[in-house]
């Protein structure tokens, strides 16, 4: 008898384009979201666009708290929880890049409230993902949580961040083409679930960027249309799949071991980027994937070598050989590469 069921949660309201910050309160109203909320945010959101929120919320009668918070940690997430218990409030809301919206989800799904994105830079898919990622010490853990119930993205915003974060986005998005890729192969050898529809999705998502590289520029919106569109794309393809399979394979395991070596030397997505093509070189260089990868990342001023990342040969090498330790996730990477292979493929790909 067929007993297969799934559960998907994708968010409710999607706001994206010009002047869309100030539908914020329009766009929780629609959800019937009730009680006071309390946003949280870092120093530089927070001026941007969280204050606006704020007064926005109080003349509607919702007096809303605030959390100010400085870095992503577990301790900053336990004092969004302690504050989200102290206060009681309807919804959170996360403003800003990866950091505070990170916490935020996480914070919601500790205290059971709903959870509300309004992302300041298209930096990473984890605008609308229900997953969080969170370092400690030499580590990174990736988070199960509740995606947003809304995302309110402003595209003048978006337009105005700094170049390198919306590069960093859209080289995670290119990324969804090996992580696709892994999810196929350990479908095949190890029969992980596997979902049409989400893979499906996930590249189209980074199809899109691709194809439509040559128009991402700094300072224009119709750029950051295009990126935060694919950002929300992505992270929808992951809730359908249930994991982040769609969007991560041994690229994101190449990056989560550099932060572990050489932490703080490169942005994520930059990192996943490189990382990615060397693995579509691995996965069959004859066929030009990983060349359109890295054609794609250079056209939108996104790196493409070890120098370019801040990061030495000697790392780059010493990551991919060690990245199938980081987690029990089959991908191209296997149970290791010898450092022969890992070589090879830096340079043949002339990442080093």
């Amino acid at each position: 008898m067929f007993d297969k069921s799934t559960w998907i949660r994708l968010p409710r309201n999607v706001v994206v384009g010009h002047g869309v910050l100030d539908r914020t309160v329009e766009a929780v109203e629609e959800l019937h979201l009730q009680g006071q909320p309390l946003i949280v945010a870092s120093p530089t959101p927070w001026e941007i666009a969280g204050e606006r929120i704020a007064d926005a919320f109080a003349a509607e009668g919702m007096e809303p708290e605030t959390v100010i918070v400085e870095e992503a940690s577990f301790d900053a997430i336990q004092h969004v929880i302690d504050r989200a218990r102290e206060v009681d409030p309807g919804f959170l809301v996360g403003v800003g890049g990866g950091k505070p919206i990170d916490i935020a989800k996480m914070a919601s799904d500790d205290v059971g409230r709903g959870f509300v994105s309004v992302p300041t830079a298209a930096s990473h898919d984890g605008i609308v993902s229900g997953r969080g990622s969170v370092p400690e010490g030499d580590t990174r853990h990736s988070v199960a949580a509740e995606p947003p119930l809304a995302v309110v993205a402003d595209t003048e915003i978006l337009a105005e961040a700094p170049w390198d974060l919306t590069t960093a986005g859209c080289a995670d998005i290119i990324s969804n083409y090996t992580a696709v890729m892994d999810w196929r192969l350990a479908n095949r050898l190890k029969n992980v679930e596997y979902s049409e529809y989400a893979a499906s999705l996930a590249e189209m998502t980074a199809e899109m960027l691709v194809d439509n590289a040559d128009t991402v520029r700094p300072g224009l919106e119709e750029s950051s249309w295009v990126v935060v569109k694919a950002l929300v794309s992505s992270g929808v393809a992951m809730s359908i799949a249930g994991s982040s399979r769609p969007a991560s394979g041994a690229e994101h395991l190449f990056s989560h071991q550099l932060d572990r070596i050489a932490p703080n030397e490169a942005l994520h997505g930059h990192q996943v980027g490189v990382g990615s093509i060397m693995t579509a070189y691995l996965h069959g260089g004859e066929r030009g994937i990983w060349q359109d990868i890295r054609a794609a990342l250079a056209s939108i001023d996104a790196p493409t070598t070890a120098d370019e990342l801040g990061i030495d040969d000697a790392t780059v090498i010493e990551a991919l050989t060690t990245a199938h330790e980081i987690r029990d996730r089959y991908t191209i990477l296997g149970d290791g590469v010898t450092e022969r292979a890992a070589r090879e493929a830096a340079r043949t790909t002339s990442v080093i």
